[in-house]
C-alpha cells in the first residue's frame, strides 16, 4: 500500500459531531470532553485548596493570631492537603491523560469509554462528598494522613473523619477504574508501527503512573476500610488498647503514600519531556534513558515508604534499608534532570511560556529533590521530621514540580484543544509572578524548619523568633493568586479572541499535531502507520511518511450514555451509608421540629441506604452492559 500523508482525508464522510448542550456533557463518553471536564473540575478544586492555604498563611502571619480557632485550623490543613493531592493535581493530570494520550498513540478513543465517564463522575461525587462536610459543620480534621489512633472514634467523636474516609474510598474507586482503562488503552490501541519504544515519553509516564495507581490504591483501600470498620462497627485494627496496632495504619498509608508522590510528579515529567525537545528543536537527549528512569522511579517508589517513619522506632536495620533505597531513587531522577539539560544544550531555544514553565520545573523540582535526599538520612530526618523544613520540601516537589509542569502542559496543548493560542505576554507575566511568589512563599519555610517551627501548629509565641519568615512566606503565598488571575483572564480572553493557532503551531513531532485543532470527534480520518518515535518530524523533514493503515468505510464511535453517572451515584450511595453512623452520635442535628428520623434505628437506616445504593448501582451496570452500542 502506498504511503499517504496523515492529513489526507478519506473518501467517506466522518461521523457527525455529537449535539451540544448540557445533556451532551452529562452523557458524553468522548475522551476529549471527559478530559476537559476533569480539567475544569480539578482547577476549581485547586482554587478551593488555594483558598484554604491562604487562610492558613493569614493565621500564621503574626504571633498569637486569632483569625481562626485551633480546631478549624486542623480542618484547613487537612482539607488543603487532601484537596491538592486527590482533587487537584491527580485529576489535572488525568485531564491530560484523557485528552492527549489517545491522540499521541493514534487512537480514536480510550479502550473503555463508558468506564472513563464512570471514573469522572465518581471523582466529582467523591470530591463533593468530602467538601459537603464543610457545609454540615464537620470538616475532616485529622490530617491528610489520618494517623491512628487519633483518627479513631474514641479520639475523633464527630463524623468529620468519616467524610474523609468515605470520600477517599469513592475517589480511589475512580482512580482504579481510570488506571485499568489507560493501561489497556496504551498497551492495545496504539497505531500500527508504534512500538513501545516509539511511544512519546508522556505516554510512557502515563503508563507508569497507571501501574502505580492499580498497585498502590488497593493498599490504601484496605487501610480505609479497616479504619471505617473501626469507626462504625467497633473493630479494633488500629486500637492498641484492644490489641490493634497503630503502626499498621502508617505502613498501609505510606506504602500507598510514597508511590502517590510519583503518581503526582511523573505526569509533569512526561509533559516537560514533550515541551523541551519541541522548543529546543532537538530530539530528547537519551530518550530511552528517560523512559527507563521513569520505570525505575515507579519500581523503587514502592521500596521507600518507611522513610516517613524514621521516628517511629523501627530499628537500625529497617532505617538503614529505607535510607539506602531513598538515596537510590535519586539516581533515576537525576538522570532525567541531566537529560533535560542536555536536550537544551546547543539547541535553538524558543522561550515560549510553555518552555519557561518547563525550565522553571527543572530548577524548582531540583531544589525539592535535594531537600528530599536530606531526609534519606535518619539522623537528619530525626531533627527535621514534622518541621516546616518538610513543608518546604513537599511544596517544592508538588507546586514547584507538578504544578509548574502542569502549567507547561496547559500552555503547550491549549492550541490543540481550542484552536487558539494563549497570549504569550500574559503567559510570561503569569510565569514570572508564579515563579517569584512560589520562592518567596516556600523557601523561608526551610529556615523556619531548621529553627524548630513544627508543622501543623496554629499559632506561636513572639519569643520563638518565627515572625519574620512567617510574614515573608505569607506575602509570597498571597502573591500566587495574582498570577492565577492573570492566567484565568488569559484563558478566558484567548479562548474567545486569541489568534488562530493552526494545526501545528509549535512544529511538533508527535501525532496530535498532525490533525486539526481542535481535533474532530473521531480524532483521525484514518489510523496512521507510525514509522518512528518522531513521526511528524520525519514526515516534514525526513524521508519517512506517515501512512494510512486503512480507510474505514465506517468510523464507529460509542454513543453517549447516562449509565456511568447512574452507576457512580450508586457506588457513592453505598459508601455514603457509613456516614449515618457518625451522625448518629450528633443527635442534636436531627432535633429539628417535625423530624422523624430519630425514630428510625441506625441499623435500619443504614441497611436501607446501602440497599438503595446497590439497587441504583445494579441498575446502572445492567443497563450499561446491555446498552446498544450502535
Amino acid at each position: 500500500m502506498s504511503a499517504t500523508p496523515l492529513t489526507a482525508h478519506p473518501a467517506h464522510a466522518p461521523p457527525a459531531a455529537a449535539p451540544s448542550g448540557i445533556w451532551d456533557w452529562i452523557t458524553t463518553v468522548d475522551h476529549k470532553k471527559i478530559g476537559l471536564m476533569y480539567g475544569v473540575t480539578a482547577y476549581g478544586f485547586f482554587l478551593l485548596g488555594g483558598i484554604e492555604a491562604l487562610v492558613i498563611r493569614a493565621q500564621l502571619v503574626k504571633p498569637q493570631s486569632e483569625l481562626v480557632s485551633a480546631q478549624f485550623f486542623n480542618a484547613l490543613f487537612t482539607m488543603h492537603a487532601t484537596t491538592m493531592v486527590f482533587l487537584a493535581v491527580m485529576p489535572l493530570s488525568a485531564a491530560f491523560f484523557n485528552y492527549i494520550v489517545p491522540l499521541q498513540i493514534g487512537a480514536r478513543d480510550v479502550a473503555f469509554p463508558r468506564l472513563n465517564a464512570f471514573s469522572y463522575w465518581l471523582f466529582l461525587l467523591g470530591g463533593l462528598l468530602i467538601n459537603l462536610s464543610f457545609l454540615l459543620g464537620f470538616p475532616p480534621d485529622g490530617g491528610w494522613f489520618a494517623y491512628a489512633s487519633l483518627s479513631e472514634r474514641m479520639y475523633s467523636h464527630s463524623p468529620a473523619m468519616d467524610y474523609w474516609v468515605v470520600g477517599l474510598l469513592v475517589l480511589g474507586t475512580a482512580s482504579l477504574a481510570a488506571g485499568v482503562n489507560f493501561i489497556v488503552t496504551i498497551l492495545n490501541m496504539r497505531a500500527p508501527g508504534m512500538t513501545m519504544m516509539r511511544m512519546p515519553v508522556f505516554v510512557w509516564m502515563t503508563l507508569v503512573v497507571q501501574f502505580l495507581v492499580v498497585l498502590s490504591f488497593p493498599i490504601i483501600t484496605v487501610g480505609l476500610i479497616e479504619l471505617l470498620l473501626d469507626r462504625t462497627v467497633g473493630t479494633n485494627f488500629f486500637l492498641p488498647l484492644h490489641g490493634g496496632d497503630p503502626l499498621l495504619w502508617q505502613h498501609l498509608f505510606w506504602l500507598f503514600g510514597h508511590p502517590e508522590v510519583y503518581i503526582l510528579i511523573l505526569p509533569a515529567m512526561g509533559m516537560v519531556s514533550e515541551v523541551l525537545p519541541t522548543f529546543s528543536r532537538k530530539p530528547l537527549f537519551g530518550a530511552p534513558f528517560v523512559v527507563f528512569s521513569g520505570i525505575l522511579i515507579g519500581f523503587l517508589g514502592f521500596g521507600v515508604w518507611s522513610h516517613h517513619m524514621f521516628t517511629a522506632g523501627l530499628g537500625p536495620v529497617a532505617d538503614a534499608a529505607f535510607s539506602a533505597t531513598t538515596m537510590l531513587i535519586g539516581v533515576p531522577t537525576g538522570v532525567k534532570i541531566f537529560n533535560w539539560i542536555a536536550t537544551m544544550w546547543g539547541g535553538r531555544l524558543r522561550f515560549t511560556t510553555a518552555m519557561l514553565f518547563s525550565v522553571g520545573f527543572i530548577a524548582l523540582f531540583t531544589i525539592g529533590g535535594l531537600s528530599g535526599i536530606m531526609h534519606a538520612s535518619p539522623p537528619i530526618d530525626l531533627h527535621q521530621q514534622d518541621s516546616y523544613f518538610v513543608v518546604a520540601h513537599i511544596h517544592y516537589v508538588l507546586f514547584g514540580g507538578a504544578i509548574m509542569g502542569l502549567f507547561s502542559g496547559i500552555y503547550y496543548w491549549f492550541p490543540k484543544v481550542t484552536g487558539r493560542l494563549l497570549d504569550e505576554g500574559l503567559g510570561k507575566v503569569h510565569f514570572t509572578l508564579q515563579f517569584v511568589a512560589l520562592n518567596i512563599a516556600f523557601f523561608p519555610m526551610h529556615f523556619l524548619g531548621v529553627d524548630g517551627m513544627p508543622r501543623r501548629v496554629f499559632t506561636y509565641d513572639e519569643a520563638d523568633g518565627w515572625h519574620l519568615w512567617n510574614l515573608v512566606s505569607t506575602v509570597g503565598a498571597w502573591m500566587i493568586p495574582i498570577g492565577l488571575l492573570v492566567f484565568m483572564y488569559n484563558v478566558w480572553w484567548s479562548a474567545r479572541r486569541g489568534p488562530r493557532a493552526g494545526d501545528d503551531p509549535w512544529d511538533g513531532a508527535s501525532l496530535e499535531w498532525a490533525i486539526s485543532s481542535p481535533p474532530p470527534v473521531h480524532n483521525f480520518d484514518a489510523i496512521p502507520n507510525v514509522p518512528s518515535d518522531r513521526p511528524l518530524w520525519d514526515q516534514k523533514y525526513g524521508d519517512a511518511t506517515l501512512g494510512l493503515d486503512r480507510r474505514d468505510p465506517h468510523i464507529h464511535l460509542p454513543p453517549n450514555s447516562y449509565r456511568p453517572l447512574i452507576a457512580a451515584a450508586g457506588v457513592t450511595t453505598v459508601f455514603g451509608a457509613f456516614l449515618i453512623r457518625g451522625h448518629d452520635i450528633y443527635r442534636h442535628l436531627l432535633d429539628a421540629p417535625g423530624s422523624t428520623i430519630q425514630s428510625i434505628p441506625f441499623s435500619s437506616l443504614f441497611l436501607a441506604t446501602v440497599a438503595t445504593g446497590v439497587i441504583v448501582l445494579l441498575y446502572g451496570l445492567y443497563t450499561w452492559f446491555f446498552e446498544p452500542v450502535e
